[in-house]
């Protein structure tokens, strides 16, 4: 993790009640606090170290879900006594969520937020950061590392005023970055929204008004010919155009998006829990869900079959599937939407199972997609030419990339003959600037046949010449913890800056946080062409 954090990105005005308690008490409460926290499995902070192994609260005496601790008193409660203890202890307003390490006020029935107290949990997650265990790095990396440790601590000593930005601080905060409030494990949801909110073709559709809410409500009156009944789906796509007003809206609070997490539990009610989900099963259905209420308003080109609404217009792409007969040499070709590319890690040659020291590199996992896979005696498939089934070999590639184009690394595993699901802990290297070039049909092709190039494959040659194959990172959303118990967090990269979203917190990070961190989804945005 670099210096180069900045509070001041994270600093919305404390609540009345939390300066009442800081003039009274002082900073001596997040001082001692910081001997009790712990970080969990899955890489949040969390308190430990109370009288009890598992807490309970003192009114009821379970263990709850939400648990809290009193500044003051050391008290600790459910989410159901909150009124009961502050209500009978004037003064006792403040507490920390014991599971989450959150300040939280009991007056106000919310999180509020301090950068002192912000300042006391990311100074204890530093000195818990994991030693590197990659043994190729040596002695130097092992120096850089500690010493990048005691820089950023320099600068998060836990003293009145630390990570406050002075009144004549020059730095700015970069426009629609504003944290998302967690609404019960919905780091999921955040992760992505943070990401869709600076993806720069999708941000400029809702910032320009492409979708009207005010329009949109007319419409379905008119359909209807009466007011939307109260009960009835609200429009999904107004809920997500919401999010970016709020998101833009200059407010510096962090905000809680429940209007759209309930309108996507209406769409998706499989999915409508406060369990945690996998952040790119949401990208899908939020793709999905926009798909559906928008294509209406988009006109197909005739027989081309594609579709205009705006996740399409964006995301979607063209994968080409080349499957060649082992016996005869006759090739079928398919050719299928996308609006992500799924890849696996490269394989772990000559490595032991639990083995996580080694790298995979983005280019290599794109080499392992496109390279050609001969296809099992199971997967036998038909062959037009010789009318039978027959062993094959299976090439993809890409035909037509997306404006905004959307990485998923595999990280998850699942053995049906065990019965077990694990994560691979295995870190990804990838350019912040990539070149698509290499893995475009009309490049694939040309490696297979050289310059015998056949007249039926023109048709990729003239798509690839009208595309840029160049694109920029913007967005990385990580994975921490276990598969079990795990958390996600975005880094967005704004004005040639990081920034780490993690929920409500946004601060400001180096290049080598980001590549640090254990990728789960990536996305690219198109280069501009002169």
């Amino acid at each position: 993790m670099g210096s180069a954090m900045n509070p001041s990105f994270t600093n919305p005005e404390p609540c009345s009640h939390l300066t009442e308690y800081k003039k009274a008490h002082g900073f001596g409460g997040y001082k001692s606090l910081q001997t009790r926290l712990r970080t969990t499995p899955n890489g949040r902070i969390a308190l430990g170290r109370l009288q009890s192994s598992m807490p309970r609260c003192d009114f009821c005496s379970l263990r709850r879900r939400r648990l809290y601790l009193c500044l003051i008193c050391s008290s600790v409660w459910c989410s159901d006594h909150t009124e009961v203890h502050w209500g009978s202890n004037p003064g006792h307003e403040i507490a920390v969520d014991i599971d989450r390490a959150e300040l939280f006020c009991c007056a106000c029935a919310d999180q509020v937020y301090d950068p002192e107290f912000d300042t006391a949990v990311m100074v204890k997650q530093i000195m818990e950061l994991p030693k590197s265990r990659d043994p190729g790095r040596g002695r130097k990396r092992r120096a850089a590392t500690a010493h990048g440790k005691e820089e950023v601590l320099r600068e998060l000593v836990l003293v009145p005023g630390a990570g406050r930005a002075g009144k004549n601080s020059s730095s700015g905060r970069p426009w629609g970055l504003r944290g998302l409030n967690n609404l019960g494990n919905t780091c999921f949801m955040n992760s992505i929204l943070q990401a869709l909110l600076h993806a720069p073709p999708f941000r400029n559709y809702f910032l320009n008004d492409r979708h009207d809410r005010q329009v949109c409500q007319q419409k379905r009156i008119r359909r209807r010919r009466r007011p939307v009944p109260t009960g009835e789906l609200a429009c999904f796509v107004c809920d997500v155009d919401s999010v970016f007003s709020e998101a833009f809206s200059g407010d510096p609070v962090p905000y809680s998006p429940a209007q759209f997490l309930y309108s996507w539990w209406q769409y998706s009610s499989n999915l409508a829990s406060y369990e945690q989900q996998d952040a790119h099963e949401f990208f899908i259905s939020m793709l999905d869900r926009i798909h559906e209420k928008e294509q209406s308003n988009f006109l197909h080109k005739a027989g081309s079959g594609d579709c205009h609404c705006i996740a399409h217009t964006v995301f979607s792409g063209v994968l080409r599937s080349d499957v060649t007969c082992a016996v005869c040499g006759y090739t079928s070709t398919t050719y299928d939407p996308c609006v992500d590319l799924s890849l696996n890690l490269e394989p772990r040659k000559g490595m032991k199972a639990n083995d996580n020291s080694r790298i995979s590199t983005l280019m290599g996992c794109l080499d392992l997609f496109t390279r050609p896979e001969k296809l099992g005696p199971d997967q036998k498939l038909y062959c037009q030419h010789c009318q039978v089934r027959q062993n094959s070999v299976k090439q993809m590639s890409i035909r037509r990339l997306p404006l905004v184009l959307c990485f998923h690394i595999k990280r998850f595993e699942h053995s049906l003959i065990r019965k077990t699901s694990k994560k691979i802990d295995e870190y990804l290297q990838f350019p912040f600037s990539l070149d698509m070039t290499p893995y475009l049909s009309s490049s694939i092709i040309r490696n297979r046949f050289g310059n015998r190039i056949f007249a039926f494959e023109g048709d990729e040659l003239d798509i690839s010449s009208e595309l840029c194959s160049e694109f920029e990172v913007f967005a990385v959303v990580t994975h921490i913890g276990t598969l079990e118990s795990g958390h996600y967090v975005t880094y967005l990269r704004l004005r040639d800056h990081w920034y780490k979203c993690d929920d409500a917190w946004i601060t400001q990070v180096t290049e080598r946080a980001v590549r640090a961190s254990q990728v789960y989804m990536m996305y690219y945005v198109q280069k501009q062409q002169n």
